[in-house]
């Protein structure tokens, strides 16, 4: 329905429904840091961040939070939805995504990723706002597969207008079938923390990725092309698209399927690469042994390459 103000259109917001179980999987993170009676900043006030959230991603008592929540703590505590406490294990986490995995002794049900949301998708953010405890809001989603925003070595955000506020750390970003369609991770602001709808979640595709890992591996292991790239800047900008290939490394797999230096790289696997956090996104979805397929262009050439990727 819209309204019609003078000129001003103004269109209300579509109903969005709400799986009211999502609310099983995801609860309050209370870390304990040093110095700190509850942890976090000096000032900082009481039910306030450094509270975070966790997501029940695995089976076993396994939920994914954010790293920055539990890095500095040397004790944790989940507070499950009825109530309880119960101490939580940090089993292992990783700087450049800032994805940490804890692991409690009981089960919870656990969130389904959802497929790569469109834009405009209706979306919920489930997360302990502020230390109350976990609540909802919604929205749509802003933008899909954002990096080189800023806050992390490997970015693949959804950017989401839905409210999210400090505490909702390692909360859940989900679909309106209550689907994990992120994790919620940073939120853009000017001169305090608090939200101004420019907010962001790591992507279900990275976030299971790494949680895997920790799970099998205890650390996320990142696969590697063997090239380093630069984003291209002035007069380059008018006439080319993509990054370009700095250095190929000697023996790892970009060598061996034929890139060379200054090649541009215009897309992996159908994404394209207009700057190098894209590329680094990309690498990082997959694993060792996997291929990936490379659409570059040398002296005005397009060519397609594959190639294995390496441990």
């Amino acid at each position: 329905m819209c309204v019609l103000l003078g000129t001003l259109v103004v269109m209300s917001s579509p109903a969005i429904a709400f799986e009211r179980q999502t609310m099983d999987s995801v609860v309050r993170v209370l870390p304990l840091w040093p110095g700190h009676q509850r942890g976090g900043e000096p000032g900082t006030p009481p039910g306030s961040a450094p509270e975070g959230t966790a997501i029940a991603v695995m089976p076993g008592g396994l939920l994914a939070t954010a790293l920055h929540v539990v890095e500095r703590a040397t004790r944790v505590t989940i507070e499950l939805n009825d109530g309880r406490r119960i101490p939580a294990e940090l089993v292992a986490g990783d700087a450049a995504t800032d994805i940490a995995l804890l692991r409690i002794g009981e089960d919870m049900p656990v969130l389904e990723a959802a497929p790569e949301p469109a834009l405009g998708e209706p979306v919920c953010a489930v997360g302990n706002q502020f230390g109350l405890g976990p609540s909802v809001t919604c929205g749509v989603v802003s933008a899909t597969r954002r990096s080189g925003v800023g806050f992390n070595p490997v970015e693949d955000f959804v950017q989401t207008d839905a409210v999210v506020n400090p505490g909702s750390s390692g909360g859940a970003l989900v679909d309106t079938k209550g689907r994990l369609v992120g994790m919620l991770s940073a939120i853009f602001s000017k001169e305090s923390d608090a939200n101004i709808g420019v907010n962001f979640a790591v992507s279900s595709a990275l976030l299971f990725r790494v949680v895997e890992d920790l799970a099998s591996q205890g650390r996320f292991v990142r696969p590697k092309a063997g090239i380093r790239v630069t984003n291209l800047s002035g007069d380059d900008l008018d006439t080319a698209t993509g990054v370009r290939v700095t250095e190929v490394l000697s023996g790892l797999p970009a060598e061996k399927a034929g890139v060379l230096t200054g090649d541009l790289v215009l897309s992996v696997d159908g994404r394209a690469t207009h700057k190098s956090s894209a590329l680094i996104a990309a690498i990082a979805l997959r694993r060792p042994g996997d291929n990936l397929a490379l659409e570059l262009r040398r002296n005005g050439t397009a060519l397609s390459v594959t190639l294995e990727l390496s441990r």
